[in-house]
């Protein structure tokens, strides 16, 4: 049985928590590889909104084991608030597992990420400021806090104690802050320790345990393709890999063991923070896209820059994942619009590009060269097979099939859990 991997295809906010959900119910496991809580994803079942940041989407599932791999950086906090959260609506979160190696976000990670994104002024990334990037950083220098080490006082506070000798002298000398106590620091984790403990396993063999024994397991990563550290928009990037091989390193699942690779994409085009965007409208029509589509992020709240479809950004990412089928979401929001520009191209002085710039300074000063296709004004909101589309939204479909050379499997057509078409299984 398939292990399946969700990939963001542009720069996230895809709807990879909609995607994932349609197939939750058939499913064995949904695991989280890589990220934290800088991530956000909305969910709409029954009727019933559910946001989330690090629990997999697949704890709506009642049949899917959620598990959190060793790629994840958890924010202890955010982790059992949005469990407290679910549990009192009703939702059953006592099947979590979480890796044993995945790294813990701490009050000095957090402290780094503000005032170093402050400190940069004008040349600022757009980091959330959840203290994603400095956990990376620690796991990368060798002096990031893991899960098990809650479980070995002596271990949390050398280590702890280890990392503050640096950060208090950057803190202090650098940033004019105050140092932080270690005492403060390990007493806060520790107080996490018992209620952890139980959700603690060696998520490597569970996953291929549950792989051997033909179970189907679920891959979700978080934020995008063209978010990754290595394969993005650099130094435009969150600092971990999204991508597909991302999965594999963040979990402990070999290449090997992957039939298939989906990738989300929305009928447009939006982005958060800094980094370069050749089809981002500043006017009235994106303004029409962001408030349609409830362009606001999950995580931060900040409005999303919105913009039309840009194939060649979904194509590459296509070519790096290897992706085998497209989930387009939000195709209901293009209703209204009397014709719709689909990028084909980019102009980048004067010389046509028809796949991605090679080069960040290419990408920042490409143009788009577009094409109009006619757009439709019917609500597509209660479609459940491609043919009830209107027939000019069939065309825009099979036109962006083209475009990115990869098959279209589904198509969103609203928020809700029963709001999708499927033209292609995404399992079977």
């Amino acid at each position: 049985m398939p292990g399946i991997i969700v990939v963001g295809s542009q720069w996230g906010d895809e709807g990879k928590g909609k995607a994932t959900d349609q197939m939750g119910d058939r499913v064995d496991f949904v695991v989280r590889y890589s990220g934290g809580n800088n991530a956000g994803h909305t969910l709409v079942v029954n009727g019933e909104k559910y946001a989330m940041h690090l629990l997999p989407s697949g704890i709506l599932s009642p049949n899917a084991t959620p598990v959190i791999g060793n790629g994840v950086v958890i924010d202890l906090g955010v982790l059992f608030h949005e469990i407290d959260v679910l549990t009192s609506r009703g939702v059953d979160c006592s099947n979590l597992k979480v890796s044993s190696n995945a790294h813990i976000i701490t009050g000095y990670h957090t402290t780094m990420d503000k005032v170093t994104e402050r400190f940069l002024g004008k040349r600022k990334i757009g980091t959330t400021g959840r203290g994603i990037g400095p956990t990376y950083s620690d796991k990368i220098n060798r002096i990031g806090i893991r899960v098990q080490d809650l479980f070995d006082e002596a271990i949390l506070r050398a280590k702890v104690e280890a990392a503050l000798d640096q950060k208090n002298q950057i803190l202090v000398k650098i940033y004019n802050r105050r140092g932080l106590e270690a005492d403060e620091i390990v007493e806060e984790l520790l107080a996490y320790a018992d209620r952890l403990r139980p959700m603690v396993t060696d998520t490597v063999r569970l996953l291929n345990d549950g792989l051997d024994e033909g179970k189907i397991v679920l891959f979700e990563g978080a934020q995008a393709h063209h978010l990754d550290v290595d394969h993005g928009t650099y130094p435009y990037v969150t600092s971990s890999n999204p991508t597909a091989g991302g999965a594999c390193t963040g979990t402990g699942v070999g290449p090997t063991r992957i039939d298939r690779v989906i990738g989300i994409a929305k009928a447009y085009t939006t982005r958060v923070g800094e980094g370069p965007f050749p089809t981002e409208l500043e006017d009235e029509f994106g303004e029409r896209l962001r408030v349609a589509g409830g362009e606001f992020g999950t995580t931060t709240g900040r409005p999303r820059r919105c913009g039309w479809f840009d194939p060649l950004v979904v194509e590459a990412a296509a070519v790096a994942n290897g992706l085998t089928d497209v989930f387009l979401t939000k195709l209901d929001i293009l209703s209204g619009f009397d014709t719709i520009p689909i990028c084909v191209a980019y102009d980048v002085d004067g010389v046509r590009h028809d796949k991605l710039p090679m080069t960040q300074h290419d990408f920042t000063i490409a143009t788009p060269i577009y094409e109009e296709v006619e757009g439709w004004h019917e609500d597509i909101s209660g479609c459940r097979e491609f043919s009830d589309l209107p027939q000019t939204a069939q065309d825009y479909v099979k036109r962006l099939d083209e475009l990115i050379g990869v098959r279209i499997s589904g198509i969103g057509v609203g928020p809700g859990r029963e709001q999708a078409v499927m033209i292609h299984d995404l399992i079977d």
